[in-house]
């Protein structure tokens, strides 16, 4: 999947580990938006990050070549880390500079594991989707 998006549902920046380089941005099932899944998009080996706390909408995408250059003019990020510069909104006003994201989608209760939980089997048990983010 070249990109990954999902409109109209709500997502947090749920957890920042640094020592682990790690980040995952989340969306809870919501009966305001109607959404039965809760969403995961993860991030490794995070270099930099420029995230608001939360979004009404995701779109993970690579960042074009034009827009890699306002980033790294903005933030100094040095060209070879063109091809790990990711937006994640669809204004592409965020960014994270990281391994390649990956996504992972089930019916999920709140208070249920996190799909990231890497002490977990995977794939699950459970009717799950999954991928990553392609160039």
């Amino acid at each position: 999947m070249a990109e990954f998006v999902r409109s109209g549902r709500a997502f947090q920046i749920w957890n920042y580990d640094p020592s682990h380089r790690q980040l995952i941005i989340r969306s809870d099932p919501s009966r305001l938006d109607g959404t039965t899944t809760r969403v995961e998009v993860y991030f490794g080996h995070v270099e930099f990050m420029l995230v608001r706390p939360t979004y009404h909408s995701l779109r993970v995408r690579l960042a074009p070549p034009v827009e890699f250059r306002r980033i790294s003019e903005f933030a100094g990020i040095p060209a070879e880390d063109s091809d790990s510069t990711y937006l994640i909104d669809p204004e592409g006003m965020s960014f994270v500079v990281s391994g390649r994201p990956s996504w992972r989608e089930a019916v999920r209760r709140r208070n249920d594991p996190a799909l990231f939980d890497f002490s977990e089997e995977w794939p699950p048990s459970y009717e799950a989707q999954w991928g990553s983010v392609e160039e």
